[in-house]
C-alpha cells in the first residue's frame, strides 16, 4: 500500500494538519529550549552576588548581546516559567519626601521626557529611607538620563538639605554638569537654600514635579524600586547595623552602574556603555 497523503492521514486520526507538523518539530524545539535553558543559567550566574534578580526582559537582551539570540521574549518567559525562575516583587516601593508648599517653586521642566541623547544634561534626584536595627537609613542619589548610571549619592541617618546637597556635590566632583537640568520632586530638602545654593554654585537648572505626582519623577522612584526589590527586600535591613547597610548600597550601586544588565542600553551596565560612548566621541573628534 503506498504513503497515504497527509490530509488523509489526519483526518483519520482526527487531528489537525498544523498539529500533525508541530508535533515533528517538538524534539528539535525540545533540544532549543534546553540549550536556552543552559544559557539562561550562565546569565544568572554571571554575578554571584546579585545575577538571581534578572527578569525576562533583562535575560533577553543578555542572551541576545553574548550568544547571538534573535527570538522573542515570550519564549523565554516560559522557559524561565517552567523553571521557575520568573521574579515576583515582594513590596512596593514609598516615596518619604514632602513637599514644602511655602517654598518658592520651579517649573516642571522634565515634563516626564526621561530621554538625554548626551551625557550630564538631565539628571534625576530624590531621596529614600531604608529600616535599619536602631532607626532608618536615608539614601540621596543622582541619576543621569543618559545611560540610568547612579552617578552621585551620600547616605546618613538624617534626611536633612545636607543629604541631598552631599549626593549632588559628589556628581560634580567628577562630571561637568553646568547647564544640565535636575529634577526632583517638591520636597523642602529640594526647595530648601541649602540644596538652591548648590545648584546656583554648579550652574544647574532646577526643575521640580507637580504637587502629589509620582509619575513626574517616575525614572527615579524606579531606580528605588529596583534596589530594594533586587537587593533590599530580600535581607533583613532592620535586623542590620547601618554601617552593614550602607556597605551593601555601595556594593550593589557598583553592581548597577558596571555589571547589570541594562534594557535601555542595548544590554550594556550603565557605565559601560557610557565608556563606550565616550571613547566613540572621542575618536569621532580626533
Amino acid at each position: 500500500m503506498g504513503r497515504w497523503p497527509t490530509a488523509v492521514m489526519c483526518r483519520a486520526l482526527g487531528v489537525s494538519e498544523q498539529g500533525y507538523y508541530r508535533s515533528l518539530r517538538r524534539p528539535e524545539k525540545g533540544r532549543h529550549d534546553r540549550r536556552l535553558l543552559q544559557q539562561i543559567y550562565e546569565c544568572l550566574r554571571e554575578d554571584e552576588e546579585n545575577g538571581d534578580n534578572y527578569g525576562v526582559r533583562r535575560i533577553t537582551a543578555w542572551l541576545r548581546l553574548h550568544r547571538g539570540y534573535t527570538g522573542g521574549s515570550l519564549r523565554i518567559y516560559g522557559i524561565c516559567h517552567e523553571h521557575g525562575l520568573v521574579l515576583r516583587p515582594k513590596r512596593s516601593s514609598k516615596g518619604v519626601t514632602k513637599a514644602d508648599r511655602q517654598a518658592e517653586k520651579s517649573e516642571n521642566l522634565i515634563k516626564r521626557d526621561f530621554t538625554a541623547s548626551k551625557l550630564n544634561t538631565k539628571l534625576l534626584t530624590d531621596i529614600t529611607e531604608i529600616p535599619c536595627r536602631g532607626g532608618k537609613l536615608y539614601l540621596a542619589a543622582v541619576l543621569d538620563c543618559f545611560d540610568g548610571s547612579i552617578q552621585g549619592l551620600h547616605m546618613d541617618d538624617n534626611m536633612r538639605a545636607g543629604l541631598c546637597e552631599q549626593a549632588l556635590e559628589n556628581v560634580c566632583r567628577s562630571n561637568d554638569v553646568a547647564g544640565a537640568l535636575i529634577h526632583s520632586d517638591r520636597g523642602s530638602q529640594f526647595t530648601g537654600h541649602t540644596f538652591r545654593a548648590a545648584l546656583t554654585r554648579h550652574k544647574l537648572i532646577q526643575s521640580m514635579s507637580g504637587v502629589g505626582r509620582c509619575y513626574d519623577n517616575a525614572r527615579m522612584e524606579s531606580f528605588f524600586a529596583t534596589l530594594k526589590k533586587e537587593k533590599l527586600y530580600r535581607i533583613d535591613t532592620a535586623m542590620m547595623e547601618r554601617e552593614e547597610v550602607k556597605s551593601v548600597v555601595f556594593r550593589y550601586i557598583h553592581y548597577y552602574n558596571l555589571r547589570r544588565i541594562s534594557s535601555i542600553t542595548g544590554g550594556l551596565p550603565p557605565l559601560v556603555f557610557r565608556e563606550r560612548f565616550m571613547r566613540s566621541t572621542c575618536q569621532e573628534a580626533a
